[in-house]
């Protein structure tokens, strides 16, 4: 049995945990360790036994609580050289054995997880997405990707489980209070994926034999978790696909602990 769930994710900040009965992970780690320990305990995991802390980059929203939770519960954090260098400073101190650096495209274990970290296009220093191989599953998780291409679709298509990333309404942006330069960098191609882009992907995804979809990382200023949702639909819609019956889909909120996913 594996088990994932979306503790938090959003642009204030974003944990998710993928687990098995004998390896736990946490996917970043961008709240206070005090909310990510409560959020963990919620859903019945332990946060004493968890195998490591794996980084898909050194923004903020991503990165908040890994040194507390790091140096709390003795955890290892997993991140490429790059990603390293960009937030060690801002993490406070980790024990040299539990900085671990892992290659991007090349796979690795944890415990009985292999996990294989992706190249995603983002501003920073070396993002990846990641894509969990368990027990003949396939899980993956795609967030802050500024534009999709094929290096993505090839580790996107064909998943059991996917969480992709519904950040913004285009128009809501648009429209919105965020200065021009960040509006710019939000649409720009290593930005954030819109709710139109996403919902194109999924259905994409679907046609190809996609089942099962998780919309993550949207934004509080320039989203709707109901709009993200809906324009996911439309798009099945339109291909005739229909949800819950041939898809499912749901959003994950960023303030609050998602539905268990049981694989």
């Amino acid at each position: 049995m594996v088990k994932f769930c979306s503790l938090f994710s959003g642009s204030s900040g974003n944990a998710l945990f993928i687990g098995t009965e004998t390896t736990k992970i946490l996917i970043d780690a961008g709240l206070s360790g005090k909310r990510i320990l409560e959020a963990l305990c919620s859903i019945g995991e332990n946060p004493s036994e968890l195998s490591a802390i794996l980084i898909s980059h050194e923004h903020i929203d991503h990165v908040r609580g890994a040194g507390i939770l790091s140096r709390k519960q003795d955890i290892p954090i997993y991140a490429n050289e790059s990603t390293w260098c960009a937030m060690e400073c801002g993490l406070g101190p980790v024990k040299l054995e539990n900085k671990v650096t892992f290659s991007t495209g090349k796979e690795f274990e944890i415990g009985d997880i292999c996990v294989k970290p992706f190249s995603i296009p983002h501003d920073a220093a070396e993002p990846v997405g990641y894509s969990f191989f368990v027990q003949g599953k396939r899980i993956t998780t795609a967030t802050d990707i500024g534009h999709m291409n094929n290096e993505i679709l090839s580790h996107i298509e064909g998943n059991d489980l996917l969480l992709i990333e519904s950040n913004h309404d285009i128009e809501m942006l648009k429209m919105g209070p965020y200065p021009w330069h960040l509006k710019k960098r939000i649409m720009g191609d290593r930005g954030h994926l819109s709710n139109e882009s996403c919902a194109e992907v999924i259905a994409y995804l679907a046609e190809k034999g996609g089942r099962r979809f998780i919309l993550g990382h949207l934004s509080n200023e320039n989203n709707f978790p109901e709009l993200a949702y809906q324009t996911t639909i439309n798009a099945l819609n339109e291909r005739k696909i229909a949800v819950g019956c041939d898809v499912t889909v749901e959003v994950a909120l960023r303030d609050r602990v998602g539905r268990m996913n049981i694989l």
